[in-house]
């Protein structure tokens, strides 16, 4: 069945070229094209499963309270901000960014500028910083002293004509009952200027309403008198982390496309490069930071370094292919790897699905092994057209009886590799290996036709009648020349088609690997399974680098702004204690909580004195933070009415309108996502609620270290190397009905993923989040590797040849392109190499280091595993005299043909 549907494929590209080409090649076209509209996405749901706790409980939060906080870190010394005229500046800034933009109002900018198009679109759920916390806390103030002053004249009105008329009734005269309600309402009115002389001592204001404009109040509120001047009050270290900087939190709606939030931070940044909002008093600037920031700028560069890089990697596969494939229309198969790239990525538009940071990383894995199966092809048409066994289409029908069947069946066993990927709790690693599986289907469907069609399009034979000197006949005559010259030329002296000084390398190192797998097969597969199961053991202590600072390119603006960020805040992110139950506002609650978070930062070592500079972990604004004269002594009904007085300003990030759902904040500091899990570990072991109170850990920072964490665990790596072997081993036995068959060639295939490790380990290079997958590449390309070489060595024992023969014509023929197409791989991927941004970089190495010790390894053992296989098993089938009295005879020595056929 398989054979037929191959020969039918291949036979109708041979036969129209110019049709099934053209048509392939505007598939791929058209795909290019689409995938251009792809963008990049750093969703929360691509590092975790939407199924997950976590990812649950950072969804309700985010829904609730808005998404991870972008911040605009505010670097001026206070005292010049929020004394002088740059607090309106402020203000204005941060209405802004909340997309308030009173209409006509020309300091908002241009029609279509930033807060314009803030205004538009409104991305913003909350908006907090110190303009407007200034600004409401001021408005609260007057609120409160109007409503006092409107209570003193009502109480004043009533005094006054309750003593006139009890006046009246005693029967004093007009006058004096107006004397005598003067008194009563002045009584009222010393008590209210009482109370008016308290709070303006309290805040110094005099005997005024408080203002912005008056540095006086503005100083009481925001600054700490006990401390040096210009010292912020401890418990609004939310918003002024330090006498030198404030900060700006925004939190954008949830369920903002990518494409939205991407705009939202650029609108963001240009806001804060207006001149409406520069700060002349103390010479102060903005910087747009925060991790949904770095996040966004590390996809987009990654992207973009890929693009380019993808760029230089073809131009080296090309060399490299015009290097070591030295035929006619060498850089077909390159042809045909951009064709399936192209309708791979198309196809993925065409499907809604996103484009992550591990699907990005496809790119170059897909292009690898389109080219490997289209050299296969190539090759083995070009051995039978070199070796002049009839026209183009009769060395088609041979290659879809002897070569087409074994690549398809690579093909399948490399895709069942990647497949297990699917077992991945992480959501990017499952699309990269779901993309991979599609991939590879894709590539081998265009290495059959579209790579067919290219060698089918060749000037025709001769026609019947055709005149001396007519086109046909000059197109004839253009066609004996080609297929003499590869005849005669490398294609068919070395069968595989390599120049004559990459031949001789080739077949040396042939030479080599059969002489030794001959001679010493026991000593070569005792020390290649050594030196795999040091390369396990190095495995299972390997460490993955997660520190984001690390990964990226240093020159990165959104990496050099959070680090600003951390300098100025002692934070570089922010973890939230998502508390939900209907008893929010028991004081025996808050109380739970303030304590919690009290307790917790205290084991991280953060004081007030000391602040967030050195501790890994601090407090941030939370619920508790509400109530400034303490829970003690508070009721149920106390902490309503204080509730029911906080303006929505304030409470909105901290506790839903319907208080059943509060937050308690902590910023945590930059630091490696293996150290932030175990950060957050001790903090979901201290967490001890009260009956009826729900809690869960939310946020980014909680996210990504989730993700860090299934993806490197040490454990799951290696279950997925089982599986994946497994995987493989089920295809093989499928497809090729024969334990031995499919067992033999898993042997180097196991084998090479300990080696891979061992070499890892001794070169230095890390594995990150991105690399740390990769072992089902090394089984992947191996498998390509050994099943190609053990179904063509098997072949040529059944066509008669010795198993030293055989080896050699493997190694000549099949082994050259598997080389070739290893060469061409391993070049294009040693591009990533030179990549400025270290995740990139790291990944590349891992990936060149596992393509080249899966090839090397594979070419070197195989034989050896082969040549036992055979000695054993000629071994157990010869005769002997046993008991039935039959003669036993030594096996028949390697290197003679064989006595029985090979299964």
């Amino acid at each position: 069945m398989l054979t037929r549907v191959l020969g039918a494929v291949m036979a109708l590209a041979a036969r129209r070229p110019l049709l099934v080409g053209g048509v392939v090649l505007a598939l791929g076209l058209g795909g290019g094209i689409a995938a251009l509209g792809l963008r990049p996405t750093s969703a929360d749901d691509t590092f975790i499963s939407r199924s997950s706790p976590t990812y649950q409980a950072s969804a309700d939060f985010h829904r609730k309270f808005g998404d991870d906080a972008v911040y605009v870190l505010v670097k001026e010394r206070l005292t010049d901000l929020v004394l002088t005229s740059d607090l309106q500046r402020l203000i204005g800034l941060e209405g802004c960014l909340a997309g308030n933009v009173p209409a006509g109002k020309q300091a908002y900018g241009p029609k279509n500028g930033p807060c314009a198009r803030l205004a538009r679109t409104k991305p913003a759920k909350v908006v907090f910083g110190p303009g407007t916390f200034i600004n409401t806390s001021v408005t609260q103030l007057q609120d409160q002293f109007n409503a006092q002053q409107q209570a003193a004249t009502q109480q004043a009105e009533a005094a006054a004509e309750a003593a006139r008329k009890i006046a009246a009734a005693r029967g004093y005269s007009k006058k004096r009952q107006e004397q005598l309600a003067g008194q009563a309402s002045d009584l009222v009115q010393n008590e209210f200027i009482r109370q008016l002389y308290t709070l303006a001592t309290q805040y110094g204001l005099g005997l005024k309403l408080p203002s912005i404009s008056d540095p006086g109040f503005v100083s009481k509120l925001v600054f700490d008198d006990t401390k040096a001047a210009g010292t912020p009050k401890a418990r609004f270290a939310y918003i002024f982390p330090t006498a030198g900087s404030a900060l700006i939190q925004v939190r954008m709606k949830p369920g903002l496309s990518e494409m939205a939030r991407k705009a939202a931070i650029a609108n963001i940044r240009a806001a804060s490069r207006m001149k409406e909002w520069r700060l002349p008093n103390g010479g102060g600037r903005y910087v747009v930071t925060g991790a949904p920031v770095i996040v966004s700028d590390l996809t987009t560069s990654i992207t973009h370094s890929i693009s380019v890089l993808l760029v230089a990697a073809l131009l080296v596969m090309a060399l490299t292919l015009a290097a070591v494939f030295r035929v006619r229309r060498r850089l077909a198969p390159l042809v045909v790897a951009l064709a399936a790239t192209g309708i791979t990525f198309g196809l993925l538009r065409l499907s809604g699905a996103r484009l992550t940071m591990a699907s990005i990383a496809v790119l170059p894995v897909l292009i690898g092994l389109a080219v490997d199966y289209a050299i296969q092809l190539q090759s083995r048409l070009l051995e039978e057209l070199g070796a002049g066994r009839g026209d183009l289409r009769a060395a088609v029908g041979r290659v879809v009886r002897a070569g087409a069947p074994t690549v398809t069946t690579a093909a399948a066993a490399t895709a069942a590799g990647f497949l297990v990927l699917l077992l991945s709790p992480v959501p990017m690693v499952r699309g990269f290996g779901a993309l991979l599986v599609v991939g590879i289907g894709i590539a081998l469907l265009c290495a059959l036709t579209l790579g067919t069609a290219l060698q089918a399009l060749r000037p025709g034979d001769l026609p019947a009648g055709a005149p001396q000197g007519s086109p046909a006949a000059a197109l004839a005559g253009a066609g004996r020349w080609f297929r003499g010259r590869v005849a005669a030329g490398p294609a068919g002296r070395l069968a595989a088609g390599t120049t004559t000084w990459t031949g001789r390398r080739i077949r040396a190192g042939g030479e080599r690997a059969v002489a030794l797998a001959v001679g010493r097969p026991q000593r070569v597969i005792a020390i290649a399974a050594a030196l795999a199961v040091v390369g396990w053991v190095v495995d299972t202590g390997a460490s993955v680098e997660s520190d984001v600072q690390k990964l990226v390119p240093q020159n990165l603006p959104a990496l050099r702004d959070l680090r600003a960020l951390e300098t100025s805040t002692g934070v570089g992110g922010e973890i939230d204690v998502v508390v939900t139950s209907d008893r929010l506002t028991d004081p025996k609650v808050l109380q739970w909580m303030s304590d919690y978070q009290q307790r917790l930062v205290k084991q991280f070592g953060y004081t007030s004195d000391r602040g967030c500079g050195t501790v890994q972990l601090c407090p941030a604004f939370s619920l508790p933070d509400l109530f400034r004269q303490g829970l003690k002594g508070q009721t149920t009904a106390t902490v309503k009415a204080l509730l029911d007085a906080v303006p929505p300003y304030f409470s909105q990030g901290v506790l839903t309108p319907d208080r059943r759902t509060a937050t308690l904040a902590f910023g945590i500091k930059l630091m490696p996502l293996h150290r932030q899990q175990q950060v957050i570990e001790q903090m979901r072991r201290e967490l001890k609620p009260p009956a009826g109170v729900h809690v869960r850990l939310a946020g980014l920072p909680v996210l990504a270290a989730q993700a860090n964490a299934d993806v490197s665990s040490a454990p799951r790596r290696m279950l997925g190397l089982l599986a994946g072997l497994l995987a493989v081993a089920l295809v093989l036995l499928v497809a090729l009905r024969s334990s031995r068959r499919a067992l033999l060639p898993l042997v180097p295939i196991a084998f090479a993923t300990g080696w891979s490790a061992l070499v890892l380990a001794l070169t230095g290079v890390p594995l990150n989040p991105m690399s740390v997958t990769l072992g089902a590449l090394v089984i992947a390309i191996s498998t390509e590797f050994s099943v190609l070489l053990a179904e063509r060595y098997r072949t040529e024992r059944i066509s008669g040849l010795s198993v030293e023969g055989a080896l050699r014509r493997a190694y000549a023929s099949t082994g050259s392109a598997v080389l070739a197409s290893g060469i061409t791989a391993i070049a294009g991927f040693a591009v990533l190499v030179l990549s400025d941004i270290r995740m990139l970089r790291d990944f590349g190495a891992v990936t060149v280091i596992d393509l080249a010790v899966s090839l090397l390894g594979v070419l070197v053992v195989l034989p050896a595993v082969l040549v036992l296989a055979e000695r054993r098993a000629a071994a157990a089938l010869a005769p002997s005299r046993g008991r039935g009295g039959r003669e036993r005879r030594p096996a028949a020595p390697v290197g003679s043909r064989p006595e029985v056929p090979v299964p």
